[in-house]
């Protein structure tokens, strides 16, 4: 196979990992449409309560789109559905049922940062690489909904330094600018941290994860006037609201059933 996206569940982690390090694991078509199924379809029942992302062979999380997929894109028509394709993919991370950690080891560049960008948690090893050096490669631009994103996270001051410069972030400035949360020593240890992170949401009230990533998702998109209205009253109404006050009150650990 020339490269796919693999996906398992381990102890109620969903592991998603991008499998083609002979290529830094570039991705192609196929494989974004294999990652935005893969997120779109994880359950609510409970038996997965987050995922981490990671690339293989520790070199590279992404190093962006393969080149080859772009030989035939010649029309501005070719270009927004590469874009709409692509955003599709972003939207169903961000949508995504549970809290997503990517694990970024190495080459973290293009389509692979957009990934990063659009999971909730990042940590890093000391070798990554974060950037967009379209300027300087390629010649073509980020969408308008990936600039919103970084900028979210990064300031757009930054982003806009970052993209006109075509300069690749080291972990450090990536941790100082707010990218990431933590720089750990190796891809071992990077991945390590992310199952940690990703078993510590598992054991947290669903409803109350989904509700907060789905609220801040609003406010990037629609400002602060967002409607949240269903999300305050999916949770205020729940099962887990009652057992959590109930277990609080009985000074016992809740029982998180996500209804």
């Amino acid at each position: 196979m020339d490269g796919d996206i693999l996906y398992d569940v381990e102890d109620g982690i969903g592991w998603i990992t991008i499998d083609r390090p002979a290529r830094r694991n570039a991705l192609t078509l196929a494989m974004y449409d294999r990652l935005r199924t893969i997120c779109a379809a994880v359950p609510e029942d409970g038996s997965v309560g987050a995922v981490v992302m990671r690339g293989a062979g520790g070199r590279a999380f992404a190093a962006g789109t393969e080149i080859s997929e772009f030989r035939d894109l010649e029309t501005a028509a070719d270009a927004l559905a590469y874009e709409a394709d692509a955003e599709a993919v972003f939207s169903a991370i961000e949508r995504c049922p549970v809290p997503t950690v990517a694990a970024l080891t190495g080459a973290c560049t293009g389509g692979g940062g957009a990934i990063a960008a659009a999971c909730d948690i990042r940590v890093c090893d000391a070798a990554m690489r974060f950037g967009f050096p379209i300027a300087r490669t390629l010649g073509n631009c980020l969408s308008v909904a990936n600039l919103a994103r970084l900028s979210a996270l990064m300031g757009a001051g930054r982003v806009r330094e970052m993209m006109l410069t075509a300069r690749l972030l080291d972990a450090e400035e990536a941790l100082r600018a707010g990218l990431v949360s933590e720089v750990l020593p190796d891809a071992a240890a990077t991945v390590a941290r992310a199952a940690e992170l990703a078993r510590t949401m598992a054991g947290h009230a669903p409803l109350t994860l989904r509700a907060t990533r789905e609220a801040l998702r609003r406010l990037r998109v629609e400002g602060a006037g967002a409607d949240d209205a269903d999300l305050i009253a999916r949770c205020y109404t729940s099962a887990d609201f009652r057992e959590g006050r109930a277990a609080f009150l009985s000074k016992r650990a809740p029982d998180w059933t996500g209804r």
